[in-house]
């Protein structure tokens, strides 16, 4: 019968989204864009964790992410 569609061509298309927590060790993707990167490991200091940066980016707006 031509003036019958099929039913998946009357559904708009669904995109799959791809989760961006993995369900083995829950970890989270992160995309930043910024302009300047340090890696360093967090030290005690008294009831919390202290991280240096270098005195040039006092005043500037940092995102700190925890990798392990």
């Amino acid at each position: 019968m031509p003036n019958e569609k099929n039913q998946t061509d009357e559904k708009e298309p669904t995109a799959e989204v791809p989760s961006i927590v993995n369900a083995l060790n829950n970890k989270v993707k992160f995309e930043i864009y910024g302009e300047e990167m340090i890696e360093k490991r967090v030290k005690s200091s008294g009831n919390s964790g202290r991280v240096y940066l270098p005195p040039n980016w006092v005043g500037h707006k940092v995102k700190i992410i925890r990798i392990n």
